[in-house]
């Protein structure tokens, strides 16, 4: 049975391999990633979730398990996205610095016409950065394609003090989260299920 990861993410792929799914086709969708204006970072990631889950549904098989997932990093309750500019970058670590934010992973799971969607919050909190240390970072490229500017798999574990929660939701997937999930498709990574024997 064919096992779809609506997502281009490398780390997603990392992560579903790591849990033992390595039979999957990788397909990233160009769903509509505009929000209302307001809406709350766990109600955002599950909305653009479903987008992506919708999307890729509409030209897969319908016997097909699609995965689709979105993060963000919010800051008191404001969603902060990817940087589009190196000062974008440098103003979204500054105000991150020395202070906890939380990390929200919206995750959706669609196979014919059952969808499951659900969602992770993580807290992360910096240390306090210099400013040298913030150029330092920016100049690596690596905040560039990161929401919130920073990757915690990469460098940016250099940035962060302490977590509370899933650290492979900051990741871009929340493992624990995703494999109780599985389960409701009829696929138990924990029991050795790949993909290729469900039901």
């Amino acid at each position: 049975m064919e096992f779809i990861l609506a997502s281009g993410s490398p780390r997603r792929r990392q992560l579903l391999e790591q849990i033992g799914i390595r039979s999957f086709a990788v397909r990233p969708t160009d769903a509509d990633e505009s929000l209302p204006a307001g809406i709350a970072p766990g109600a955002a990631v599950e909305l653009l979730s479903v987008r992506k889950g919708e999307a890729a549904r509409a030209t897969a098989d319908p016997d097909a398990l699609i995965l689709a997932a979105d993060t963000v990093v919010a800051l008191d309750g404001a969603i902060l996205g990817k940087p589009h500019s190196r000062e974008e970058a440098v103003s979204m670590l500054t105000i991150l610095s020395g202070r906890t934010h939380q990390v929200y992973t919206g995750v959706t799971l669609l196979r014919g016409e059952a969808e499951h969607t659900e969602h992770e919050v993580t807290s992360v909190t910096f240390r306090p950065l210099t400013a040298a240390e913030i150029d330092a970072y920016v100049s690596s490229g690596e905040p560039m394609d990161k929401a919130g500017a920073y990757g915690i798999q990469g460098l940016g574990a250099l940035l962060v003090e302490r977590l509370e929660g899933d650290y492979f939701n900051v990741m871009g997937l929340p493992l624990c989260r995703l494999g109780r999930m599985l389960i409701r498709f009829g696929l138990d990574p924990l029991a050795g299920g790949t993909g290729e024997e469900m039901p």
